[in-house]
């Protein structure tokens, strides 16, 4: 899935792992690059989406997201278990571009909502979650992938 300005968004593979390490590492996460391959891997056995942005070097930003059936809903929910963009490429719409491609792929896998924890220390992440049309709920944020049909 390509982008604009040169960036690129696509499905991470297990030759990505150096990157996706270096990347949680400038972020100031854990995660070796033989830990970042056995989870890609896990990831990819239990249907999980992963996202990398990539300019040129590491990877700039990554999404994460399980599609779940709930009770509350007829259509499973995207839940997003990991949304980070690099300390050096924030601020410059890497992270919307993300969760456009996670939107377009879960909505893609037959989601009709994405789903995105936020603890309440995390200011930057809540405002961003706002920002990007998501709407707060108690536990989480959610943000439908289909247009509502009205009641």
């Amino acid at each position: 899935m390509a982008s604009r300005f040169g960036l690129e968004i696509r499905a991470a593979d297990s030759v990505d792992a150096p990157g996706v390490a270096e990347l949680l590492q400038a972020a100031g996460l854990p995660g070796t690059a033989a830990a970042i391959t056995a989870r890609l891997e896990r990831l990819r056995l239990e249907r999980a989406t992963v996202l990398l942005a990539v300019e040129w070097g590491p990877p700039s930003g990554i999404i994460v997201f399980h599609p779940r059936q709930t009770l509350l809903a007829d259509l499973p929910t995207a839940f997003v278990g990991a949304l980070l963009v690099g300390p050096d490429a924030r601020r410059r719409g890497i992270g919307r571009l993300l969760l456009k491609a996670a939107s377009q792929a879960a909505r893609s896998a037959g989601c009709g909502d994405l789903a995105l924890s936020a603890a309440p220390e995390q200011a930057n992440l809540r405002a961003f979650a706002e920002a990007t049309g998501f709407t707060a709920s108690e536990t989480s944020f959610v943000r439908p992938l289909r247009k509502q049909r009205p009641s």
